[in-house]
């Protein structure tokens, strides 16, 4: 499998996301390559200044570009006037076609909605999906929630989230080992007089197939509390959750630390370990990148911020989702599936 990564993406890179590929190395098996796509001169540089083997350095390619997309930029401009940016490049390579694939995987943790541009652009959708979202796994201490979409689609038809309610129940249960997932739609309430006219006619869809094990509208306080294992919304409310979840749990647990210092210095060293335990489970970092669910190639999209343990963990999750063949999973769903949901839905 050959794994592309956009080197020149994220406030951190290169630097970041360049450590993280070389640290990356160690998950590749014998048939996998790593390409690093950004400033050839940036990434040989940072290459020779690791302690790699000739067995390491074999797995590794690089494709050199003279661009790159800023986070701030519009995504369709940048696109439109960046052709040699690493991000461009990294999306041509995936190609639309079986014979024009030269990598199997993209990631980066680029402007997002330059990302998602270039790949429904280059890579295109699954065959029976209307639009990609984008689903991230959300922490509780009920185990992992599957939250689609964040941010690919903030203006959706119903019949998109259906799709993304039938592509993230997939993604639970394939990669993260639930076995029928709970899904739920999420709403201002639990009655189902409740919500605008997107989200009640999307229930009446998800409703109708009973291939997903639907359980109703889903509260933003219930998010956490182990109601479903796969919530859908809208990319805007989606993104707007996931900034909030992120910015609540470090506000938490810094407001927890004061306190404590504040209360018995001796106390938070016993604190201590379990607050790394905690963080660690709430923590970004660790969950790497999030699937472009429906996209016609395995696409990571990472944080912004991504550090290069993101950038490692991101790509650790790309092979598991190969591994688990999602892609295939949701073709062949859409294509037995007893609701046929209209793009003009």
């Amino acid at each position: 499998m050959r794994i592309a990564v956009d080197v020149m993406g994220g406030d951190n890179a290169p630097d970041a996301i360049i450590t993280g590929c070389l640290d990356a190395i160690e998950l590749l098996s014998s048939d996998d390559t790593l390409v690093l796509i950004g400033d050839q001169e940036l990434i040989e540089e940072a290459i020779a200044e690791r302690t790699l083997s000739d067995d390491d350095k074999q797995r590794l390619e690089i494709v050199g570009t003279t661009q790159s997309i800023g986070m701030g930029e519009s995504p369709v401009q940048a696109i439109r006037d960046k052709p040699d940016s690493s991000l461009v490049v990294m999306g041509k390579m995936a190609g639309r076609k079986a014979g024009d694939k030269k990598v199997d995987v993209i990631i980066s943790a680029g402007n997002t909605g330059a990302c998602v541009a270039a790949a429904q652009m280059s890579l295109r959708r699954l065959p029976g999906v209307h639009r990609p979202g984008i689903a991230i796994i959300l922490p509780t201490f009920h185990g992992p929630v599957v939250l689609c979409d964040v941010g690919a689609n903030p203006e959706p038809r119903p019949s998109h989230l259906y799709q993304y309610a039938k592509m993230s129940a997939i993604y639970s249960r394939e990669v993260l080992g639930v076995d029928n997932p709970r899904v739920a739609l999420l709403s201002i309430g639990g009655e189902e007089n409740k919500g605008n006219s997107l989200v009640k006619e999307t229930n009446e869809i998800i409703k109708s197939d009973s291939s997903i094990n639907y359980v109703g509208y889903c509260e933003g306080r219930s998010l956490f509390k182990g109601m479903a294992d796969v919530v859908v919304c809208e990319g805007f409310t989606g993104n707007v959750v996931l900034k909030l979840s992120e910015g609540l749990s470090k506000g938490l647990f810094e407001i927890i630390a004061h306190e404590i210092l504040e209360e018995d210095p001796g106390l938070a060293m016993q604190f201590e370990p379990v607050a790394k335990r905690v963080w660690k489970k709430h923590d970004y970092h660790e969950y790497g990148g999030a699937p472009l669910l429906g996209a016609n190639s395995i696409c990571m999209i990472c944080h912004g911020s991504s550090q290069a343990r993101t950038i490692k963990n991101a790509i650790r999750k790309a092979i598991s989702y190969a591994e688990h063949h999602v892609n295939d999973a949701i073709v062949e769903a859409f294509a037995n599936s007893e609701v046929v949901a209209e793009e003009s839905a």
